[in-house]
């Protein structure tokens, strides 16, 4: 396999819309420990709480915050992403619109919340943005699912997902962590930090769409995307022979309470 340029971050950013009925179908949810987490973190109960889940994708968080007994108001710039989300969520409420200028009321929301989706912001608009909704004591909290780097196949696996889309996953992991703690312009957040892992048994079909949905792979070219997909089964069954695949993640979650 030869390594292509890598995609730009605009072209990445739109194009979850093409692929959001795979993206549904297959990416990983978040564990209950995930939203206990933020709960504790925050100081209060998603029950009852009006929540706003920007970046909101197909939905996949917005339905556990839903779940808590939170109401919630899903944000979501996407026109795929958004006509998914209404077909998997029809009772749901969803409006179009970005975390860096937020289509919500000021002081509307007791949580403003970003999961796998706050790295596609600019943080001095969606840091002043999410303040400006939150109410006194409300809390943003953002999340990422990431690669779990201290399992053998799954840092062989992110290794050679790098080279093939010239994308460092590792360090971007890194960078959206870091980039979210540091890139506060009011000087006004701070954040509490917790990993919480956790895994999934699923088969080697649903793990290779999954890999397949995410941007650095969506933008490249069927062709080549289809024959590393392919490589990568090959790799995949001689560790997982019965085609079931153990997805191990560690879910960063940064939660920061408006004082």
């Amino acid at each position: 396999m030869t390594t292509s340029p890598p995609p730009s971050h605009a072209a990445r950013a739109h194009s979850f819309n093409s692929a959001a009925a795979q993206y549904a179908a297959n990416r990983p949810s978040y564990p209950p420990a995930l939203l206990d987490a933020v709960e504790e973190t925050a100081g209060r109960s998603l029950a009852g709480a009006k929540v706003v889940d920007v970046g909101a994708g197909t939905g996949i968080a917005t339905a556990l915050l839903h779940g808590r007994g939170a109401d919630v108001l899903a944000v979501e710039p996407g026109a795929g992403m958004a006509a998914e989300f209404r077909r998997g969520l029809p009772h749901l409420p969803i409006v179009r619109g970005s975390g860096d200028a937020l289509p919500v009321a000021d002081a509307h929301a007791d949580f403003v919340t970003y999961a796998q989706a706050w790295h596609w912001t600019d943080p001095a608009r969606s840091v002043p943005e999410a303040l400006r909704v939150l109410r006194p004591g409300g809390a943003l909290a953002v999340w990422w699912n990431t690669h779990a780097l201290d399992i053998d196949w799954i840092a062989r696996s992110t290794e050679r997902t790098a080279r093939f889309v010239g994308v460092d996953v590792a360090a971007e992991q890194g960078k959206a962590a870091e980039r979210t703690d540091r890139a506060d312009p009011t000087g006004r957040l701070d954040f509490t930090r917790r990993t919480v892992r956790w895994s999934r048994r699923v088969p080697i079909d649903t793990h290779l769409a999954n890999l397949g949905s995410h941007s650095a792979l969506i933008v490249t070219p069927e062709e080549r995307r289809t024959a590393f997909l392919d490589e990568e089964r090959g790799h995949l069954l001689k560790v997982f022979p019965d085609g079931v695949v153990e997805e191990t993640y560690d879910v960063l979650l940064l939660v920061a309470v408006k004082h």
